[in-house]
């Protein structure tokens, strides 16, 4: 039986709304960090079987099967496929996911698997029309809602876990100084593919927050509320690809893999609430992998909004210094369909620069589904 290896993992640095990346069309941007990748593998564009790309908002500039689009913006071979899919946040680790499954059943040799969002160009919100609603009445009736709401599912969890404003302002100042320590120390250098003179580290890093300024901020999911814009993820821009094929295949063509996926998994929870997804998934896949939690020795946990992280923490009973050791997307950003890609990317590189043998990656994603992922190093 094939297993399936990650050659390589390149990441965009992130942009912040309205930032550097903001006049770059999405299918641009993605065809910036294919052809980086590509350039670091040495591969020939022409020999990849398909491209499988994540992407939420599929209106605008992103319409259209982006995944085709940004292969022929790379100015790569006609003959190159794409596909583009949505499992809203875990958009690019669903796409792992699957150019993995492609790989294992000898459907395909080489796949890029990956994602983009470009959040300036391509709101949130923009793929409804105006008076829709993507929830008929049966769903509205089942749940007793008239919609859903990420921030209101954050302030839930908040409450159901006993999570006060401070220890989630908290730990949003350690997403920011983790990330702070990472940039400073170059641990995002040899995953980085720059956009040259617009954008060389990730734009959305603060320096110097504190409790007192995170006070100040309005909380406006809920009156009396702890969730505001500084504990929660930044709407971003950016990208990330990883280059997927079978041990076998990088042992014939002396390719040098990273990792290998050991395990995935994904399941659904409670819509309302929507965020705790990423607890069940992990339990899903350490049930699959036969490892425990103690087994894994980092651990990326997209930080949507703080309660995510620490519901997860306190639900697996993980070691806290192995979760997000290098920030989050509080600090950084959260591209939407290219954030699975990207905590992946940081996950494998932070795994080999550090001798890790296994990390799990998840991400709590709209409708109460997550996705958890297992790699193992190589």
């Amino acid at each position: 039986m094939h297993d399936a290896v990650i050659v390589d993992a390149v990441r965009t640095p992130i942009g912040k709304r309205g930032g550097s990346l903001a006049d770059v069309h999405p299918a641009d941007l993605s065809a910036h960090i294919l052809k980086s990748l590509t350039a670091r593998t040495g591969l020939d564009p022409a020999e990849i079987d398909d491209i499988i790309w994540g992407c939420v908002m599929q209106a605008g500039d992103q319409a259209g099967n982006i995944a085709r689009t940004a292969a022929l913006a790379a100015g790569w071979p006609e003959s190159v496929p794409g596909t583009t899919v949505n499992r809203a946040c875990g958009s690019s680790q669903q796409s792992v996911s699957f150019a993995a499954a492609s790989v294992i059943a000898g459907h395909a040799d080489f796949i890029i698997a990956g994602g983009v969002e470009s959040m300036t160009r391509v709101p949130m919100g923009s793929a409804a029309k105006e008076g829709s609603s993507a929830t008929p009445p049966s769903v509205q009736t089942r749940y007793g809602v008239d919609s859903f709401s990420q921030g209101l599912g954050a302030e839930m969890m908040a409450e159901r876990w006993n999570l006060d404003r401070r220890t989630l302002d908290e730990y949003a100042l350690r997403s920011h100084e983790l990330t702070a320590a990472a940039i400073d120390s170059g641990a995002f250098d040899s995953q980085l593919a720059p956009i040259e003179g617009k954008l060389a580290v990730d734009e959305g890093l603060r320096r110097g927050g504190s409790i007192d300024k995170l006070g100040t901020l309005k909380a406006p999911f809920k009156a009396d509320g702890v969730i505001h814009a500084g504990n929660a993820s930044q709407i971003s821009d950016g990208a990330a690809a990883l280059l997927i094929t079978t041990s076998k295949i990088a042992t014939e063509r002396r390719l040098d893999p990273i990792a290998r996926i050991h395990t995935v998994a994904v399941t659904g929870d409670d819509p309302v609430m929507m965020l705790s997804g990423p607890i069940s998934a992990t339990a899903k896949a350490l049930s699959r992998s036969g490892l425990s939690i103690n087994d894994i020795g980092a651990f990326e946990v997209n930080e949507a909004f703080a309660p995510v992280p620490l519901a997860w923490l306190a639900e697996t009973g993980a070691d806290e210094k192995l979760l997000n050791p290098l920030g989050g997307a509080i600090a950084v950003g959260h591209p939407l369909g290219g954030s699975g890609a990207i905590l992946m990317t940081r996950l494998v590189h932070h795994m080999r620069n550090n001798g890790i043998q296994y990390g799990l990656q998840t991400m709590c994603e709209a409708g109460g589904m997550a996705n958890a992922t297992i790699v193992e190093l190589i």
